[in-house]
C-alpha cells in the first residue's frame, strides 16, 4: 500500500477548481453538439439555449472537413472519439498490467499533459449520516473524501439499484440531473472510469492523483446529464461532490493510470 502526503488540505489541489470547471464544460458541451439530435425534447425547453447550440453547431459543421470523424455531418462520433477530438486523449478500460489486479485504466490515444483532468469517479454520494453499510459489505470501491464524503463506485449489486433508483428520482422531465451510463459497457461520458483506477506501487508510480470538486448551482442544467455522481439523500441543499483525476505527470499512449488509493492529510 502506498500514500500521498498532504501537508494542509487546503493545497490538496493539483489543478483550480476554475480549470476543472472548464474542462467539464468543454468535454461536456461536445458531447452534447455530438448528440445534438437526441437533445430535441430538451431544447424545445430552452430556446435561448438552443440557439446557441445551434451557433456551436455551425462553427463545428464549417470544420468538419479537417475532422476525421466529422467528414459527413450525418455521422455521430463515439464519446472516445469525441474526447480525442476536445482534449487530445482518450481511455479506455483494460486488463491491468499489474497482476492480479483486475480492469485497468489506460490511454489509448494521444497525449496527456501533466496537469490534466484525466477520469471521473463516478458513483452515488453519501453524506456522513447517511447509512451505506449493506452497500459497503465487500465493496472495495468506496472513496472517502478528506471532510467524511462517501462516494460508491461500485457498478454491480445493491449499489448499481441505488444509483439508478436516485438517479431516476431525482430526473426533471426531460432532464437527466447524472448519467447512468456508467453502469454499462457504453459510456455516455468516457471520463466515466475513475473507479478503475489501480492503486500504484514501488515499481509503478502514481501518475494521477484524486481531487474533490464541488459542482456549482450554476451548472448548466442541460449538461448534467454527464455527471456520473448523484446524491443519495436529494433533501438536503448542498452542492453535488464529485471527484476528478489529475495527472501528476505527463502521460503518454498506451501507459496505464496508477494512483495512490490512501491520503494523509496534517
Amino acid at each position: 500500500r502506498t500514500l500521498r502526503y498532504v501537508p494542509e488540505s487546503s493545497q490538496d489541489k493539483i489543478i483550480s477548481d476554475e480549470d476543472v470547471f472548464e474542462t467539464l464544460l468543454k468535454i461536456f458541451k461536445a458531447l452534447f453538439i455530438n448528440d445534438f439530435s437526441r437533445q430535441a425534447h430538451i431544447l424545445a425547453l430552452l430556446p435561448e439555449i438552443k440557439c446557441k447550440y445551434m451557433e456551436l453547431l455551425t462553427v463545428e459543421h464549417k470544420q468538419s472537413k479537417v475532422n476525421s470523424c466529422n467528414h459527413q455531418s450525418q455521422h455521430v462520433c463515439s464519446p472516445e472519439e469525441v474526447l480525442f477530438n476536445t482534449l487530445g486523449f482518450s481511455i479506455t478500460r483494460d486488463r491491468s498490467s499489474l497482476v492480479s489486479a483486475g480492469t485497468g485504466v489506460f490511454v489509448t490515444k494521444g497525449f496527456v499533459p501533466k496537469g490534466t483532468l484525466v477520469s471521473m469517479y463516478p458513483g452515488t454520494v453519501y453524506r456522513k449520516h447517511e447509512p451505506i453499510f449493506f452497500q459497503s459489505l465487500g465493496n472495495p470501491f468506496i472513496f472517502r473524501c478528506i471532510d467524511g464524503i462517501l462516494i460508491d463506485g461500485n457498478d454491480k449489486g445493491l449499489s448499481r439499484s441505488v444509483f439508478r433508483s436516485c438517479s431516476r428520482r431525482d430526473q426533471l422531465g426531460p432532464f437527466q440531473m447524472s448519467d447512468e451510463s456508467w453502469l454499462t459497457s457504453a459510456l455516455q461520458n468516457p471520463l466515466a472510469v475513475g473507479q478503475y483506477v489501480n492503486n500504484c506501487s514501488y515499481e509503478k508510480a502514481a501518475n494521477v492523483c484524486y481531487q474533490e470538486f464541488d459542482v456549482p448551482g450554476y451548472f448548466p442544467v442541460e449538461l448534467k446529464q454527464y455527471l456520473p455522481n448523484i446524491v443519495y439523500s436529494h433533501d438536503i441543499e448542498s452542492h453535488l461532490r464529485c471527484v476528478v483525476l489529475v495527472t501528476l505527470r505527463d502521460i503518454k499512449q498506451g501507459e496505464e493510470l496508477f494512483s495512490n488509493y490512501y491520503t494523509v492529510v496534517n
